[in-house]
């Protein structure tokens, strides 16, 4: 089955924010309200397909406000990534897509040995951020979903341009098989970089700091 990698920019503390909460501002609260909205969409769209996941998203949302993932469900953790989705973006840019691809662990597990090759250092081979997970400051564990989707990665934006720098000195030297979706990665890091750059120096209050990455399919 192909998988979709789409991916949008958010300040991560902004979603931490929502898990666990409190007293929920007036600003949260309404972002609440549209995250409810898309989980409820999500789950109509679910149950047309005959899926049932044991859990539903509105609900797994709402054990994640509450601070929680704690549902016995075989395939809770499908709801609750999907739940956390929901909170990315709704705090997030408007995401973009990346590209498709049937089997994105192992064509990036192949691209990570390729690079690897040529230098570029483990903390920026993009198997590692694409498939990172859930912030690893959640203070409580999601269960993984069964299948693998959908999944979540994160890499922070001071990392895009040394990463896109990285992947273009390694370009002319790698394996043509990967040119075309390297070449893609760097345009859409840079562009990243560069958007970040321009916000951070002209707008104070902008905060955004981490690149979320969403694999769905």
């Amino acid at each position: 089955m192909s998988r979709i990698i789409s991916f949008n920019t958010a300040d991560k503390a902004d979603i931490l924010g929502f898990l666990g909460a409190g007293n929920l501002t007036a600003d949260q609260h309404q972002r609440l309200n549209s995250m409810h909205q898309a989980a409820e969409a999500n789950q109509q769209d679910l149950e047309r397909q005959d899926i049932d996941w044991g859990l539903s998203i509105p609900d797994a949302l709402d054990h994640l406000i509450a601070g929680c993932a704690d549902s016995r469900a075989e395939c809770a953790g499908n709801a609750y990534y999907s739940a956390l989705q929901h909170i990315i973006d709704c705090n997030a840019s408007d995401p973009s897509d990346l590209g498709v691809y049937s089997k994105p662990g192992t064509f990036f597990g192949l691209l990570d040995d390729e690079l690897r090759r040529l230098g570029v250092s483990d903390d920026l081979l993009p198997r590692g951020y694409l498939f990172s997970g859930p912030p690893r400051e959640i203070p409580f564990r999601i269960p993984y979903p069964v299948d693998g989707t959908p999944d979540i990665g994160m890499l922070p934006l001071a990392k895009a341009k040394p990463a896109a720098d990285a992947y273009s000195t390694a370009l002319d030297q790698m394996d043509h098989a990967f040119t075309y979706d390297v070449q893609l990665l760097i345009d859409k890091l840079q562009f990243e970089h560069d958007e970040w750059a321009s916000a951070t120096e002209r707008l104070d209050w902008y905060t955004q700091d981490t690149i979320f990455f969403s694999i769905t399919g």
